[in-house]
């Protein structure tokens, strides 16, 4: 694709995208004035973030995470760590400019068919559906998948829908993040940091799924062909990445794994090689939190714990379960109903003869209207 320093207007238009050149010109598509693009960039500043967490465009988290063993009872399994990663929350002018780049630009940009995260008209129940019935299922994780989208690769995504380089310069600084040298981390963890002080893709941003799908538009492509080549199956949801395959497929593995790992490493990707988990057939395959090993299914401990839950608002009201404080707890459950009559029919109907038999008097009525 021509990445010529003026951009390419007539790729621009067969994606139906806006065209702007200029500083000015973004700033009048996104109903701002220039200075304030200017402000939400950092562009008074010699490396472009911010001095500190006051002065940030984002409200920085950190949330604990919880990294799996290699594979459940393998002799090579280690101790559960905890770590960490950093939700950046955007302040509300910035959000405004990052939800009309994501539904005017990147909606419009198609993800690979392997994509299942974060994609309209998929979800983690399509993202299983390939993996049913196999001999085996191999579970890969991508390491700090957002952190590692680097603000090089984010301008090369807008530079390839036509953009032009100072137009893409702007986007990929409005859709990145680089915190304040001063934000503190965890345990006091400096290699962490080096993750987030260099200029990345924010975990928490609403432009940051669908260009870390465009980021691995690569890889999904690569890694179909490979598994296509050895009679195998592969799709991507966020940062698992799932591989499975008949019985012939799975005396590939010695060739297949080292080979993926291959691909994700000259995509500039990493492993997680904590969670990798092989599952044969015989074992319970889970794939996104759906039980694939004869049909799309939910997991029996997930049924169970959600049956108690409605029988428990049944039986003691809806305040005694809400204790996630859920906004709208009423449509919080029917969700998680509607998910479980995707794969299983009859024990959402189950479920669903519960819910009807909430009283739900006295409770909030914002929560639990229906």
């Amino acid at each position: 694709m021509d990445l010529s320093l003026d951009g390419d207007d007539s790729l621009l238009a067969s994606y139906h995208l806006p065209v702007f050149h200029t500083p000015q010109r973004l700033a009048d598509w996104l109903g701002i004035r220039v200075g304030e693009l200017a402000w939400l960039v950092h562009r008074s500043t010699s490396d472009r973030r911010p001095a500190d967490e006051q002065r940030s465009h984002y409200v920085y988290r950190w949330v604990k995470k919880r990294s799996a063993s290699l594979e459940a009872g393998s002799p090579n399994s280690r101790p559960v760590q905890t770590q960490w990663r950093l939700i950046e929350a955007p302040k509300q002018t910035l959000k405004a400019a990052q939800r009309k780049i994501l539904s005017e630009i990147l909606e419009k940009i198609p993800a690979h068919h392997a994509a299942h995260g974060f994609v309209r008209g998929r979800s983690i129940v399509s993202n299983a559906r390939p993996h049913v019935g196999q001999a085996v299922v191999i579970k890969l994780d991508l390491q700090n998948f957002y952190a590692n989208v680097t603000y090089s690769r984010v301008v090369a995504i807008f530079r390839s829908m036509g953009y032009c380089r100072e137009a893409a310069i702007w986007l990929g600084r409005l859709t990145t993040s680089a915190v304040p040298w001063s934000l503190a981390v965890p345990d006091g963890d400096e290699a962490m940091k080096s993750l987030y002080v260099r200029r990345h893709l924010p975990q928490g941003a609403p432009t940051s799924p669908a260009l870390a799908n465009l980021s691995a538009f690569g890889l999904d492509v690569r890694l179909s062909g490979l598994l296509k080549k050895f009679g195998g199956n592969y799709t991507r949801y966020a940062d698992d990445l799932t591989l499975s395959g008949s019985d012939d497929f799975r005396f590939s593995l010695r060739c297949v794994i080292p080979l993926t790992e291959q691909i994700v490493r000259s995509e500039r990707f990493r492993l997680n090689h904590r969670k990798r988990k092989v599952v044969r057939r015989g074992h319970r395959q889970l794939v996104t939190g759906v039980v694939v090993n004869a049909k799309p299914n939910i997991r029996r401990d997930e049924f169970d714990r959600l049956k108690a839950i409605l029988y428990n608002c049944v039986k003691l009201g809806p305040s005694s379960q809400n204790r996630d404080a859920h906004a709208d707890f009423s449509a919080h459950l029917r969700g998680r109903i509607a998910f479980v009559r995707q794969l299983n029919p009859a024990r959402a109907e189950k479920l669903w003869r519960l819910f009807e038999n909430i009283r739900w008097d006295g409770f909030p009525p914002a929560q639990g209207s229906r």
